[in-house]
């Protein structure tokens, strides 16, 4: 017999007693003697004995296993939040099983099959950059299934979600470079579909706005990627043909805001003395680039630990979603360094 295969009758085999004095000497029930709780003990350690997950699982019709959906793992930010997830989850005796979506809704919709085939206890999740239905997570809403949101949170009746303030977020990053005094400051924006993207846009019209700043719709780019490459394009395409060249850019992420500097770079303009920049989330390469990148910072570890935190109370009947706060929102903080600083 191979000692990672003892089960309780192994031990009660040996032992010469029945299966439930087995169980219930572990449990540490009342009734059994000490000496047959020591032996019991002793020999389950002995063999390498190991509780069957499933069937304890089956008992309290929960798996004590929560699956996470991201859309990349790569993703500074989104590393940090998982970090907090699993010091919450591990703390309270639950398991994670983790998937990403690489930003597509099929593969999405794939992991939220795989996991609930898993017989997982619950969802934490942050939709790809192609949801625009969320009937899929709707339905087991519908049927009671708990699922937190986080970041990217939908517009779904009753829906839980964390979320940073992303509103204001971006009006202190937008002021601050208004306050340095820069004037034609533009909007490199995340997909438009993206809530976030929404509440970073209005940010920064209200900042322009009470700022006596005059808002232009071309002030605003898409950048649906959001990545340096794509930014670096944009931004040459901008620098290159607008006859009213800007004097800043605020980005939706740090990685938009690489590409801008990268370009502004290209076409032979001073960071901050030209241009300043200003990017969004805080990744670990701001303090390493020339000049220094200011970002503004998110906390993801704390609203990993938090959403985890909800979903778990929910799963265990602690708090009613229907009677609960639907939204919890978490401050950010603006790191000034040398990309912004003119005065």
């Amino acid at each position: 017999m191979k000692l990672e295969q003892a089960t309780i009758k192994d031990i009660a085999r040996e032992l010469n007693v029945s299966s439930s004095t087995v169980s219930r000497a572990l449990k540490d029930y009342p009734g059994i003697s000490d000496e047959t709780k020591r032996k019991v003990k002793e020999l389950a350690e002995k063999m390498n004995y190991r509780p069957n997950a499933i069937a304890l699982s089956l008992r309290k019709s929960r798996s004590f296993t929560i699956g996470v959906i991201i859309p990349e793992v790569v993703h500074f930010f989104f590393s940090t939040v998982i970090s907090g997830i699993e010091e919450v989850a591990f703390s309270r005796g639950y398991n994670v099983i983790l998937t990403q979506t690489n930003e597509k809704l099929a593969r999405e919709k794939s992991s939220v099959d795989t996991m609930l085939s898993n017989q997982i206890d619950g969802f934490l999740v942050s939709y790809s950059k192609e949801t625009t239905d969320f009937n899929h997570f709707s339905r087991l809403l519908d049927q009671g299934f708990p699922i937190v949101f986080f970041d990217r949170v939908p517009e779904i009746e009753d829906s839980v979600n964390v979320v940073v303030d992303d509103f204001k977020g971006s009006y202190e990053a937008s002021k601050h470079l208004i306050l340095q005094g820069y004037r034609r400051i533009y909007h490199i924006s995340g997909p438009v579909q993206l809530k976030i993207s929404k509440e970073r846009l209005r940010g920064y019209q209200a900042a322009l706005e009470d700022h006596g700043i005059k808002f232009e719709n071309s002030w605003v780019i898409e950048c649906p990627r959001g990545d340096e490459n794509e930014a670096k394009e944009i931004t040459l395409e901008i620098l290159k043909t607008n006859s009213e060249k800007p004097d800043a850019f605020f980005c939706h992420n740090d990685m938009a805001a690489v590409g801008v500097m990268m370009a502004c770079k290209e076409m032979g303009l001073k960071i901050p003395q030209d241009i300043g920049v200003v990017g969004f989330s805080n990744w670990q390469f701001c303090t390493m680039l020339d000049p220094s990148l200011s970002s503004v910072a998110q906390p993801g570890f704390k609203m990993g630990a938090k959403a985890t935190e909800i979903l778990l109370d929910i799963i265990e009947k602690k708090i009613n979603t229907k009677e609960t706060q639907n939204t919890f929102v978490l401050d950010t903080e603006l790191l000034v360094r040398k990309s912004s600083v003119k005065i």
